[in-house]
């Protein structure tokens, strides 16, 4: 965890972040008592492994919703709950409704999803594949999530992002390989439980 908020840090360009339910156990916001004991431990151990700084890095992390751009808004759950677990048409409806926001980016259920409120209702779901786009329309509302790298849970190991051309108007989603082999070893190596390391392999 230190490697990886040090590397956050040191980008030089601008970064908006915005805390997840993870971070605000490892960082003593939350007891975690609504986490399964395997999140728990990883979270513990999360806290434990953190230098102070990154440690103090992680509690100062903002709470969603954020507005990066004109109509353009990050949260982690959703704009009006930031640990929901936004999976469904009716969840994605109730999430639009709570922001007057154009396009929401947002994560927790670590599945490339995207939702759109068009003048027929909510539609949308789960991206599969390789890759794809999708254009958005002027006048129609979207909740989009990238997925992850590590946990993408949609059964494909590999790391899910997305690439928003504010331009053009246009989504992109994207699978990319990435060394899970080595980070599994790392994992039982450092003592935590085999099923978090498992599971990579799995994309679960």
């Amino acid at each position: 965890p230190n490697e990886v908020i040090d590397a956050v840090r040191s980008l030089d360009w601008p970064v908006v972040m915005v805390r997840g339910n993870h971070d605000k156990v490892a960082a003593g916001l939350d007891d975690g008592s609504d986490f399964n004991g395997l999140a728990l431990k990883a979270a513990h151990w999360t806290r434990d492994a953190l230098s102070p700084d990154n440690l103090a890095y992680l509690r100062d992390l903002a709470v969603g919703p954020i507005e990066v751009a004109p109509g353009l808004v990050i949260c982690h759950g959703a704009p009006h709950d930031e640990d929901l677990y936004l999976l469904s048409a009716v969840d994605a409806a109730e999430s639009l409704s709570s922001s007057a926001a154009r396009l929401i980016f947002f994560g927790h259920t670590h599945l490339p999803t995207a939702f759109s409120w068009t003048e027929s209702g909510v539609k949308g779901g789960v991206l599969f594949g390789e890759s794809g786009s999708l254009s958005l329309k002027p006048d129609w509302q979207y909740l989009i999530n990238p997925g992850s790298v590590g946990q993408p849970r949609d059964r494909d190991a590999r790391a899910s992002f997305i690439i928003y051309d504010s331009v053009a108007g246009l989504i992109s989603w994207h699978r990319v390989d990435y060394a899970w082999e080595s980070l599994r070893t790392k994992i039982v190596d450092a003592g935590l439980p085999v099923a978090l390391a498992d599971r990579l392999a799995l994309g679960l």
